[in-house]
């Protein structure tokens, strides 16, 4: 007998089903957001305005007409708050400064309102102060001169791609600058403790050297500017 004839022929061989593939398996993946907006100039002058460091700057020019105001109405306590507003004004410089490089948000915007408002509250005070006959008249125009300097060499060097960094002398000149105008606005005798005693002080004599202290070293570091602003523009520190 044939054992094979003997299988029927309907039973069929079993067939493996086919493997899935592990990409029919995994999940389907997510659909990627849509990238943001890009913002418009004037979301992103506003949100530069709004950002701490400038809006210490805005706040340091709103004491300018203040302390103009107090100085106007010249006394000696309106003269002690003129000064104590200024000198407020002059340490929020420096704040806002290392505010914006700390947290990162050195802006275009910031670039240009900080040495605006520098400048602004340097000779509001200077202008003031002569008025009121504390400040000889060509200190103030000789001040104005190198500013004007300054600025423009600083306009020109950008233009041409160039960077001057402040000199040291320079730093001393705004230190010696603030200073001497807080003294001045002063102006009055005031009993001052400086640990040995009790000594009362001439604020008005104080501030006029510290003054022509800075106007010096203000004329200098000009010349230094001029000097590395040529030096650059003729290649030969150039990287």
């Amino acid at each position: 007998m044939n054992v094979a004839s003997s299988v029927p022929e309907s039973v069929a061989a079993p067939v493996a089903a086919p493997a899935s593939s592990p990409a029919s398996s995994a999940p389907p993946a997510p659909a990627s957001s849509p990238p943001p907006a890009a913002k418009t100039r004037r979301e992103r002058l506003r949100d530069e305005l709004l950002n701490a460091p400038n809006l210490l700057t805005l706040g340091r020019c709103a004491l300018v007409p203040v302390f103009l105001i107090l100085l106007d109405h010249e006394s000696r306590r309106n003269s002690f708050l003129a000064a104590a507003l200024y000198s407020v004004a002059a340490l929020s410089d420096w704040l806002d400064g290392w505010l914006a490089r700390v947290s990162g948000k050195v802006t275009t915007l910031g670039k240009f309102l900080d040495p605006l408002a520098d400048k602004v509250i340097v000779l509001s005070a200077l202008v003031m102060l002569v008025r009121l006959s504390r400040v000889p008249v060509w200190i103030v125009v000789v001040i104005v001169a190198r500013e004007f300097l300054i600025s423009g060499l600083r306009t020109i060097a950008v233009s041409e791609g160039l960077v001057i960094s402040a000199s040291q002398g320079g730093k001393w000149k705004t230190s010696l600058q603030l200073t001497g105008i807080i003294c001045l606005m002063l102006h009055y005798h005031f009993s001052i403790d400086y640990l040995f005693g009790v000594v009362m002080t001439d604020f008005q004599a104080v501030g006029i050297p510290l003054l022509y202290m800075s106007v010096l070293l203000g004329v200098l570091s000009a010349i230094d500017y001029v000097r590395a602003f040529y030096t650059l523009d003729t290649g030969e520190q150039r990287g």
